[in-house]
């Protein structure tokens, strides 16, 4: 996967925050974190866990960069990636816990 480049507050693509809508998941999307200022490595990988059944934060994540999984709560840098089509009957989140 490619580094994307360093978020711009004036980037309204990729926060959520902009429109008012909240950050929801599937498993299997990707999460990618993107660095706040020039130097700053980003990070991707992908979600694998659900904790809340609408897709809401926080999620299980698998780091492409060293394969551990970690409960990560998303910040403003962080955007979601589909990566799959929407099921069709609205099945597909795992509930994790």
């Amino acid at each position: 996967m490619t580094a994307p480049t360093p978020i711009r507050k004036t980037d309204q693509r990729t926060r959520p925050e902009a429109t008012g809508a909240s950050m929801r998941a599937r498993v299997g999307d990707e999460i990618v974190v993107r660095g706040t200022t020039d130097g700053v490595v980003a990070r991707d990988g992908e979600i694998v866990g659900l904790h809340h059944p609408d897709g809401t934060p926080p999620y299980d994540v698998r780091w492409a960069d060293d394969g551990r999984v970690t409960l990560y709560f998303p910040g403003p840098d962080a955007y979601v990636r589909r990566l799959t089509a929407a099921p069709a009957d609205g099945a597909g989140h795992d509930q994790g816990r």
